[in-house]
């Protein structure tokens, strides 16, 4: 499948006067953030990553807004380097941006998460202490209140197996609105898929880096905070999630486990239009998804047949919108 990808961009400026540089500023990891149709949040978000003591790169993928994001992120913040995609690239916004970037690590950043200050040295540090991994995932606060999110605990008490001297414990998946990824291991994977568009995205090119022997870790001493947006349509993410769901497990796992794992998706799935609906897109998918077929090596498999018992339980991964 191809994606026009012809977008704006607007090259990096000089740091200017507010941004000169300092012996704080870390330059081994930069920050990619996608947006769409949601100016203000985005405006805020870019607002708290000028302020970060490490005062990294920023890109910005505008994918397609037509609520005057773009010519706001140019006015506001000129400091920031823009990508205005003239349509709605989804994830690959994030593909798009990472190839522009020449750091070795790169930090995703949705336009309603921000990192904690300093989090993004720590990340940088253990990236380089630990060349094996590939993907660090931080804990994530709900905003307001700063309290945990739920998905924090089955990060914190992941059943996976990894590497041993790991950072921290070793996942199966990551969430990509609150990670560090190795630019370079990205790559080399492909990064996002572009079918898969957005919802549950991250969990393909999870497994595809397993199975080229990188590694997926969670955190803890790396924080990113999230306070949902107003500004989107659930229903639309709960189908797509359904969807995206089903065509990882048919693209990747054995036939066993992809039995297994798609009855107990169908199971748990509310009956209504929205899983109707992302079970057929799913459905209508199979063409292409039976093409590039490719099950995962033993030694990724068995990463994902460890989540199996903690998705059947999990009440942070429900299917609800």
């Amino acid at each position: 499948m191809e994606l026009d990808v012809t977008a704006q961009r607007t090259p990096a400026p000089d740091r200017g006067p507010d941004r000169a540089a300092s012996p704080d500023d870390d330059d081994r990891v930069a920050v990619v953030v996608i947006t769409h149709q949601r100016r203000p949040e985005v405006l805020a978000a870019l607002t708290r990553l000028r302020d970060l003591p490490e005062r990294p790169h920023v890109v910005v993928v505008d994918n397609g807004s037509t609520d005057g994001t773009a010519d706001a992120v140019r006015a506001e913040h000129p400091w920031a380097e823009l990508v205005a995609s003239p349509t709605n690239l989804g994830a690959v916004g994030r593909n798009v941006a990472i190839e522009r970037l020449d750091t070795p690590y790169v930090a995703f950043c949705d336009d309603d998460t921000w990192w904690d200050p300093g989090s993004l040295r720590e990340a940088a540090d253990v990236l380089d202490a630990h060349p094996g991994v590939a993907v660090l995932t931080a804990r994530i606060l709900v905003e307001p209140g700063g309290r945990e999110d739920p998905i924090v605990a089955e990060l914190r008490d992941s059943p996976v197996v990894g590497a041993p001297g790991l950072p921290g414990p070793a996942l199966g998946s990551f969430l990509a609105g609150a990670s560090v990824v190795r630019r370079e291991a990205f790559l080399a994977a492909g990064g996002f898929h572009p079918r898969l568009w957005l919802g549950g995205e991250e969990e393909l090119l999870a497994a595809d880096l397993a199975a080229a022997g990188w590694e997926l870790c969670y955190l803890p001493t790396l924080t990113v905070h999230h306070q949902p947006s107003r500004a989107r349509d659930p229903h639309v993410r709960r189908r797509d999630g359904i969807r995206n769901t089903l065509w990882f497990t048919w693209l990747r796992r054995p036939l066993p486990a992809a039995v297994r794992r798609t009855g107990h998706v169908l199971r748990s799935l509310p009956r209504d239009r929205v899983s109707a609906a992302g079970v057929l897109r799913a459905v209508q998918g199979l063409p292409w998804v039976l093409r590039d077929r490719r099950p995962l090596p033993p030694h990724a498999e068995a990463r994902f047949r460890a989540l199996e018992e903690s998705q059947r339980r999990s009440t942070a991964r429900r299917y609800v919108s």
